[in-house]
């Protein structure tokens, strides 16, 4: 009689976990219209105008993803489009911070700017932070926030649930592993949406600007940057920006067209 209980019990949590998954993966399936796939057939068949033509379609129909963005990258990195596809790559990097065939076209792209920045050496502490904050996007680490909130209670209700010392102490055991998870991955979202709201990027769509020293044309020029640049708007007045380059150089522009990596 206990055994058929224990079956029972472990059925119920079975199932239980699995409607949690199911749920999760329901949710996180983008809900992609027909125009996609023709985007994605006039993409496969060369004719990458189209393509860009029906995935901006399908942007302005409310659906957004690191595919969408990643093929649109894709279209516009074949029609030569260098500032146009490092946008769409860097929307895409935002929700798939780890998709190493996103990382490498993303590279390509870059490469065929003209301005060849070289970034500041970081220290192994801030490159593993960087490297543990990029694992998830900020909706990535929501979605793990949420799963190990309903993982604890699962593994809580278990250890109410048994009766057995055995499995009191492996869910008592799961539970606080769930918790610092939850802890963890909460913390984690937090910093990500900080920093995503206290840090502005965007990307250059001037041709060429001169970047000066104070927000004035009579100051002097210190450097040029042009189209395709990624650069961190860092203040603002009236028609000039403060941006700061990966290098570290900063400076003023002046009526600059920027796309913002919102």
């Amino acid at each position: 009689m206990k055994k058929s209980c224990f079956s029972i019990r472990l059925s119920l949590l079975i199932v239980a976990f699995f409607g949690l998954f199911s749920s999760f993966s329901l949710g996180a399936q983008d809900n992609m219209q027909p125009v996609f796939q023709e985007a994605n057939d006039a993409y496969n068949a060369g004719d990458y105008s189209k393509a860009v033509h029906l995935y901006e379609q399908v942007l302005t129909m409310g659906q957004h993803s690191a595919a969408l963005y990643y093929n649109l990258g894709n279209a516009h990195y074949r029609l030569n489009n260098v500032a146009e596809s490092i946008f769409y790559y860097e929307k895409a990097k935002q929700l798939a911070p780890q998709n190493e065939d996103l990382l490498i076209n993303s590279a390509f792209a870059q490469n065929m700017t003209i301005d060849a920045i070289e970034p500041l050496p970081i220290s192994q502490l801030a490159q593993w932070e960087k490297a543990s904050l990029n694992f998830f996007s900020l909706e990535g680490w929501a979605y793990a926030s949420v799963f190990f909130a309903w993982a604890m209670v699962l593994c809580l209700g278990a250890y109410w649930l048994f009766r057995q010392s055995f499995w009191k102490r492996v869910f008592f055991t799961l539970t606080v592993v769930n918790v610092l998870l939850l802890v963890g991955s909460y913390a984690a979202a937090s910093l990500v949406e900080h920093r995503n709201k206290t840090t502005q990027y965007a990307i250059l769509f001037s041709e060429q600007l001169n970047i000066r020293a104070e927000p004035n044309d009579r100051s002097e020029i210190l450097f040029v940057l042009h189209k395709g640049t990624k650069v961190q708007v860092t203040d603002s007045l009236q028609e000039w920006q403060k941006i700061a380059i990966a290098n570290g150089a900063s400076g003023w522009i002046k009526n600059a067209s920027l796309r913002k990596l919102e």
